[in-house]
This record gives C-alpha cells, structure tokens and sequence, in this order.
C-alpha cells in the first residue's frame, strides 16, 4: 500500500481483505476508509485473486493491462454467461507499459519486465520528488528495468531463490526449470550482481525491500547476507548507506515514510 495525504493505491491484490485486514491490525492502524485505485503487475494468483472483491469493497477501479484483465477473466470464468465474482471487476482503467499516468497526485509509470504472464508490469512511482520502485516476478534484469529503478529513494526487488536450494528441493524439475529461466524468478546472486555494481544500481534507496523469496527454495538470512555481501562490495565513492530489509510472506513490513 502506497499512501500520500491525498492518495491511497493498493499495488496488486493477492491476498482477501481478511487476510489485508489482519495485517493492518498487525501493524498498528486502520483499514483504509478509501482506496484511489488497486494496481495490478499482472494476472498470476498471488498477485489478483482479490483484485475483484477488493475493488468492489473500496469502490475503486483497478488498473491494469487489458490482456492482463482477459486474463483474470478467463482463469476465474467457467460460464461466459454467468462471470465468476472473482473476475467481476466493475470499473476498470487499461494501462500500458511506457505510458505515464496520474491517479492523485501520485504519477505512475508502467514498464514491462521478462516473467511467463500475459503483459506483465513493474511500477514507478513519483510523488514531490521523491521515487517509489516496485518490480517482481521476472526472470532477469533487462536494461529497461535497471533504468527505470534508477533514482528510487526506496526500491523493492524481487529475490526469490537460492540456486541450489531450488535444485535440491521438492519442485518437480519442470517447475524449476521455470522458475530459473528468463521468464520466471530472480535468484539470490542476480540479485546480487546486481547490487554490487555500481553501473547497475546507484545505491541511492534509502530504503531497499528484497520480497517475494520463496519458502522452500529461499530463506530470509540467505537473501539478507547475500544482500549484504554484495553491497559491502561497492566502491567505497559509491556506497549503500540506506537500510536494507526482507520481506516476509506472512508478516507484513511497516510503515515506512518518505
């Protein structure tokens, strides 16, 4: 959740209002009495189960692809005649990748990044001059993408998993052929190499958020002293001095202010 005193955004919506409650709860505050829009990256489950109901609880639009939307529809639509209320969303926004727009006083730009959805998408967000990075769920680090997470203040970067947890552990090989291809999930030392090199990333975040680590082939200390190995090895004119935290499936992470 992304907030300013004048907007509030929901960026993707895998989890019910529950469950969304229970973490608000969790974190000290309030459900929100308003939300300005739910934002979706693209259609997996973990990521728009909810996009839906939560929309419709809020009153807001989602926003989204329209391939990303047909997407939604066909996966929770059995009868054309008789929609699913999981894929009822009943005002909806098309968005496009490399198309800047407003929602408040928040600016969001749309980018596409390499994961095996339809139309998938990262965000930027920019308020006052402050920057906002959010992708997830992709397979390796594009150019476009390491330029649009350029001059985030805080950055939240996919590091799913351990290569050789993810070899020896329980996923059929054909799941883990997925997961470490172009199209699937950034592994622990992507993530690193990226972190190290200073053409790569500029280490400016005052906060970075390593998420969406996977509970078999992952775990929280291996992201965090990769993580850190990597940073520790910045030139010393170009350090990290930002705070660096791993996000928890099941714990939210919270609040920071900008």
């Amino acid at each position: 959740m992304l907030e300013t005193e004048h907007t509030t955004l929901l960026i993707d919506a895998g989890l019910g209002r529950r469950e969304i409650l229970r973490r608000f709860e969790a974190l000290g505050r309030q459900e929100p009495e308003r939300v300005d829009g739910i934002l979706i990256t693209h259609e997996h489950s973990d990521h728009s189960t909810a996009a839906a109901q939560l929309a419709r609880h809020w009153d807001c639009p989602a926003y989204l692809t329209e391939q990303t939307h047909r997407e939604i529809v066909k996966m929770y639509t059995e009868d054309p005649e008789k929609p699913n209320k999981k894929a009822q969303m009943e005002r909806v926004q098309y968005i496009h990748a490399g198309e800047k727009f407003a929602i408040g006083d928040i600016e969001i730009n749309p980018f596409t990044i390499p994961h095996d959805a339809v139309d998938p998408v990262g965000f930027t967000f920019r308020v006052n001059g402050t920057k906002v990075a959010l992708v997830t769920d992709l397979g390796y680090m594009p150019e476009l993408v390491k330029y649009h997470l350029r001059e985030a203040d805080f950055l939240i970067l996919e590091s799913n998993h351990d290569l050789d947890m993810l070899k020896l552990g329980p996923y059929p090989w054909y799941i883990k052929q997925r997961v470490m291809s172009r199209t699937g999930h950034l592994s622990n030392a992507v993530v690193s190499e990226f972190l190290a090199d200073s053409d790569m990333f500029d280490g400016m975040a005052r906060h970075l958020v390593l998420g969406h680590l996977s509970e078999q082939n992952n775990t929280p200390e291996i992201a965090q002293i990769c993580a850190e190995q990597a940073l520790a090895s910045r030139p010393a004119e170009l350090p990290f001095r930002g705070s660096l935290q791993i996000a928890s499936q099941r714990v939210p992470l919270g609040p920071f202010e900008l």
